[in-house]
């Protein structure tokens, strides 16, 4: 249950390429249908949340169910029914029925229930389709610090593109990467970079590039393999960019694809292998990432090389 990926503006390389154009520069809107992390603050031994934890939903619908009907103000249980219904889990997906019980449990005060009702309403998934509404839920879950709500709020506030929104956003974001949300963690490295809400440090941008990769974003893996590559706030080390890049490739990442092909034509962080590029560069294209450079680059492949990359990019593209 993690956020989804919004802001993806990544940095060129100190090499021959154009601007990642397949990154925008301004995030998405609020991710949509993200729950929080944790639906439910429960203790050691609690036995609705540990079974939901270990995947059996249908156990755990039970338990929390039988914990509202002991306490009606048991705002965990009431998140976690809610959750269940609102991913189908155990039970059928029913958003309907999971807005319900997100709403009693947030007349308690519970700030993942509240989180969840912003995204709700924003997307009209569940309940009426309501921006300013789901806004209202996220502002109030926010301020009782609940991460996800702090994230998807400061991506509606970097959609301004204000210099008051932006400061605002960089400190959600913050509230969102303390709580290791990769995605936030490579947002936040991206406004370091740039300078925008928060003062430019690169030094800050490459640590938080390297939290949010760990967290398994992807846009923060290329955004730290980027930096490696130029030496930018960290030392400079092509061969560990070249690892992250093909790490990335490998699942799916159009830009680091294309980056990776680059690295093989040029031999840059990799051995040159003009094969590879063909390869890779044919995988990202497929994706909607062309190159002119690399076409170029690779108009002299011979034919038995263009045959093997082909047949390569094929199996790649099949694996991803």
């Amino acid at each position: 249950m993690r956020t989804r990926l919004a802001l993806a503006a990544l940095l060129a390389l100190a090499l021959p390429l154009p601007p990642a154009a397949a990154a925008p520069d301004k995030p998405a809107p609020a991710a949509k249908n993200a729950a929080p992390a944790n639906p439910e603050s429960a203790s050691d031994g609690d036995l609705a949340y540990g079974a939901y934890q270990r995947g059996f939903y249908k156990a755990a619908l039970v338990a929390a169910t039988e914990r509202v009907q002991r306490d009606p103000k048991d705002a965990a249980a009431m998140t976690l029914v809610g959750e269940l219904y609102n991913q189908g889990l155990g039970v059928r997906l029913d958003p309907a029925e999971a807005a319900a019980w997100y709403r009693l449990a947030a007349k308690t005060g519970d700030a993942h229930a509240m989180a969840s009702l912003g995204l709700m309403a924003i997307d009209g998934r569940g309940l009426a389709k309501d921006p300013k509404a789901g806004r209202d839920w996220l502002e109030k879950a926010a301020a009782l610090g609940e991460p996800t709500a702090a994230y998807n709020l400061a991506l509606i506030l970097l959609s301004t593109g204000g210099p008051t929104e932006l400061a605002r956003a960089a400190s959600l974001l913050k509230v969102a990467a303390e709580a290791e949300i990769g995605d936030a963690q490579h947002d936040l490295g991206v406004l370091y970079s740039r300078g925008e809400g928060v003062a430019k440090s690169p030094e800050e941008a490459a640590k938080l590039y390297l939290r949010a990769a760990k967290n398994g974003s992807i846009a923060g893996e290329v955004e730290l393999a980027i930096v490696l590559f130029n030496g930018d706030g960290v030392p400079k080390n092509e061969v560990a960019a070249a690892r992250l890049f093909r790490r990335a490739a490998l699942r799916g990442n159009a830009i680091a694809q294309n980056r990776l092909a680059r690295l093989y034509a040029t031999g840059r962080g990799v051995p040159r292998n003009l094969t590879e590029a063909a390869a890779w560069h044919l995988v990202a294209a497929g994706k909607g990432l062309p190159d002119a450079w690399l076409d170029g680059t690779l108009k002299d492949l011979p034919a038995a090389d263009r045959s093997r990359a082909e047949q390569l990019a094929v199996e790649r593209a099949s694996a991803l």
